[in-house]
C-alpha cells in the first residue's frame, strides 16, 4: 500500500513537473513573438530575389499600367538589374479586377508560369467599388486562398498594402481602406511573406511635397500612378526584397532618366483657317498635325535642354 501511495506522489510531482514546463514554454514564447516578430522584410542587403528568377505582378489597373515603360512593374526589374540580377517579369495586372476575381484567374495568369516570387496588390478597387466591390470578409478569404495556393505551388509571395483612393487620408474611402491594409499586414506575418507597406510610403511621400502644390502629386487621377507614383511602388518593393537605402537612391536618380516615363498633354487652340492650313503643311510631309507638331516639339525640346 505505501508503494502505491509513492507511486501516486511521484506520478503527481512528475505530472507538475511538465505543467511547470509547458507554462514557462509558452510564456517565453509569447514573449519572444512580441520582442522578435516575425520579419516581413527581407534582409537589408540580402537581396531575396537571385538571378535567372521569374516574377508575377498580380494586380488590377495600377499593376496593368505598372507593365509600362516607368510602371512599377518595369522599374522592379529595372532596380534588380542594376544590382546584377536579371529577373524575368510576368504582367498579371487587369482594369478594374478585385480579390475575387484574381482567385479565378491565379492558376492561368501566374500559377501556370511557374513563377518563382509574386507580388500582390489588390484592395482599392474591393473598396473603391462600393457595391459591386468585395466586402472585407469575403476579401479577406480570397486573398488568403491566393496566398495559401501560391505557396502551395512553391511561390514566394510578397504582399502589398493598397495605395491610397485619392490622395486624401481623411476621406471615407480611404477610412475604409484601413481594415484591408491591416488584414494584409497581418497576412504577412500569418504566413510568413515579404510585405511592402505602400499606402504607408505614399502617406509620408506625400508630406514631402510643399503645400502649396495643387491637384495630384503622385497620381494622375486620384488612383492611378503617375511618375513619381510608379517611382514610389518601385521603391517600396524593392526595399521589401533586400536593396538598401543608398541603392535605391541611385537607383531612383537613374529611373529618372528613362526616357517616355513622363509626358506632357498640350492644348492647343487655333482658328480654322490655321488648322487647315497647317494640315496642307503636314499633308506635304505625308504626316499628320498631331506627327507635324511632335516633331517640332521634340526638336524645340532638344534644343532648349542644350541650352
Amino acid at each position: 500500500m505505501k508503494n502505491t501511495h509513492n507511486n501516486v506522489s511521484t506520478n503527481v510531482r512528475h505530472y507538475r513537473s511538465i505543467t511547470a514546463f509547458l507554462a514557462i514554454s509558452l510564456l517565453v514564447g509569447a514573449v519572444l513573438a512580441v520582442l522578435c516578430p516575425v520579419d516581413v522584410h527581407a534582409a537589408e542587403g540580402k537581396i531575396a530575389v537571385t538571378k535567372g528568377q521569374k516574377i508575377a505582378f498580380l494586380g488590377d489597373s495600377i499593376t496593368q499600367a505598372g507593365a509600362r515603360p516607368g510602371g512599377y512593374c518595369k522599374l522592379v526589374i529595372d532596380g534588380l538589374k542594376r544590382q546584377g540580377i536579371e529577373a524575368t517579369p510576368v504582367f498579371a495586372g487587369i482594369s478594374g479586377h478585385k480579390s475575387n476575381q484574381m482567385l479565378a484567374r491565379l492558376e492561368k495568369d501566374v500559377l501556370k508560369h511557374k513563377p518563382d516570387w509574386m507580388t500582390l496588390s489588390c484592395g482599392v478597387n474591393d473598396v473603391w467599388h462600393g457595391k459591386r466591390g468585395v466586402a472585407l470578409e469575403p476579401y479577406k478569404k480570397n486573398i488568403t486562398e491566393i496566398v495559401t495556393r501560391a505557396q502551395a505551388a512553391g511561390v514566394k509571395v510578397m504582399l502589398l498594402t493598397s495605395t491610397m483612393i485619392r490622395e486624401d487620408q481623411s476621406n471615407d474611402l480611404n477610412k475604409k481602406l484601413l481594415p484591408y491594409n491591416a488584414f494584409i499586414r497581418q497576412l504577412a506575418k500569418d504566413k510568413n511573406c515579404l510585405l511592402a507597406d505602400l499606402n504607408t510610403d505614399m502617406q509620408e511621400a506625400l508630406k514631402t511635397f510643399p503645400k502649396n502644390v495643387k491637384g495630384n502629386k503622385l497620381t494622375s487621377d486620384g488612383v492611378h500612378m503617375n511618375a513619381l507614383g510608379n517611382m514610389m511602388m518601385a521603391r517600396g518593393v524593392l526595399k521589401a526584397f533586400g536593396l538598401t537605402d543608398q541603392q535605391l537612391t541611385s537607383t531612383e536618380k537613374e529611373w529618372r532618366n528613362i526616357p517616355g516615363t513622363h509626358t506632357v498633354r498640350l492644348h492647343l487652340s487655333m482658328s480654322m483657317a490655321e488648322a487647315e492650313k497647317l494640315k496642307a503643311i503636314a499633308a506635304k510631309e505625308k504626316k499628320n498635325l498631331n506627327q507635324l507638331f511632335a516633331e517640332f516639339l521634340n526638336e524645340k525640346k532638344a534644343a532648349m535642354l542644350k541650352e
